[in-house]
């Protein structure tokens, strides 16, 4: 994890001044698997798809960062903007980001890794840019409560048509799915109130056109149907096989799932849609190929993309196959272990 470092009054105009981040690239490689370049982001821990820039992800890491935002092109995994929020308190724990309906980005600064330390938690709101350069933005700060008291939580999701922002909880025997206030305001409490129960939930998204929702964990995800601001029918949804499964998103059009993982070099993989993941197709007709769907028995999440094994971004870290017995024995170890390094730090 990168220190925090305050940011100076002189720092942030020199942030102004910069030269403007490399052009995005236009070679139609968009919204394919791609690794994260920049060497500053080492925990990507939340992922959105741009709707003014095709392509673009936005992107930050976990705690101890700073109020950092990044852009980064899919075609090249570079990054193409950095965003500093001013206005807001120092961040503890980010671990979401989602794009509202009103063009504005949610960052969720929701994470409590001692389950119950912290009597409230933020949200963090500001315009998406129209350009695509280094700067400095006024960001609004929402405190977040819980009706049924603290939580951890990584998954921030604002609904596509409502703007209504959810958010669920992670706990390894199942957590909750909590509904926000119609609408945020600042100087009180947003209270979330708990409307369904989920899986162990390290992110999520929903669909474009808001009738669907996917929540991944570590290991495995599952599909919503989403009406009227509660869960329907579930499904499993077939992931990649990655070090640290920490991020989910749509592509913009809704054709696939991009599912992302923390480390240096991190990779970001992309996943079919089918239509139970909310894809409609390309002439609005409901399509059943695609690589999602209902994972095989015996899987951990069905068959997906692996990483590589040395986690350097080197290489399409497409391993094909299915993770199974001893391979999820030792991956469950291997969580318990960061689990407790994490709670330790």
């Amino acid at each position: 994890m990168r220190p925090s470092l305050p940011l100076s009054a002189a720092a942030a105009a020199l942030l102004l001044c910069v030269g403007t981040a490399p052009a995005v690239a236009d070679d139609g490689k968009a919204d394919q698997n791609f690794t994260i370049k920049d060497p500053r982001i080492t925990e990507s821990s939340g992922l959105a798809a741009s709707r003014i820039h095709p392509g673009v992800y936005w992107t930050h890491n976990d705690s101890d960062d700073g109020p950092f935002v990044f852009a980064v092109d899919s075609r090249t995994g570079e990054t193409v903007a950095t965003i500093t929020m001013r206005g807001i308190g120092e961040p503890r724990d980010v671990e979401a980001i989602s794009l509202g309906p009103d063009g504005n980005l949610y960052v969720g600064d929701i994470g409590d890794n001692l389950d119950g330390s912290w009597g409230h938690v933020w949200i963090y709101r500001f315009p998406e840019p129209k350009r695509l350069a280094d700067a400095t933005v006024q960001a609004t700060q929402f405190d977040v409560t819980y009706a049924d008291g603290p939580r951890n939580a990584e998954a921030l999701m604002v609904h596509p048509k409502t703007g209504r922002v959810y958010i669920a909880s992670k706990k390894e025997d199942g957590g909750g799915l909590y509904e926000g206030p119609e609408e945020l305001a600042t100087g009180r409490n947003n209270v979330f109130r708990r409307v369904g129960e989920v899986p162990w939930v390290t992110d999520g998204a929903f669909s474009p056109d808001g009738r669907h929702l996917v929540l991944r964990s570590y290991f495995s995800a599952r599909g919503y149907a989403f009406e009227n601001g509660r869960l329907g029918a579930d499904h499993a949804v077939v992931v990649p096989f990655q070090r640290q499964s920490e991020s989910v998103t749509y592509t913009a059009d809704g054709s696939a799932m991009m599912f992302g993982s923390e480390g240096k070099n991190s990779r970001v993989v992309r996943v079919e849609a089918k239509a139970e993941d909310g894809y409609a197709g390309k002439d609005g007709k409901k399509e059943s190929g695609g690589s999602g769907g209902t994972a095989p028995s015996g899987t951990a999440s069905g068959t997906g993309s692996g990483e590589d094994g040395d986690g350097d971004g080197d290489g399409d870290g497409a391993e094909k196959g299915t993770v199974t017995g001893g391979a999820v024995l030792l991956a469950v170890i291997a969580l318990a272990v960061f689990g407790f390094r994490k709670r330790r730090g």
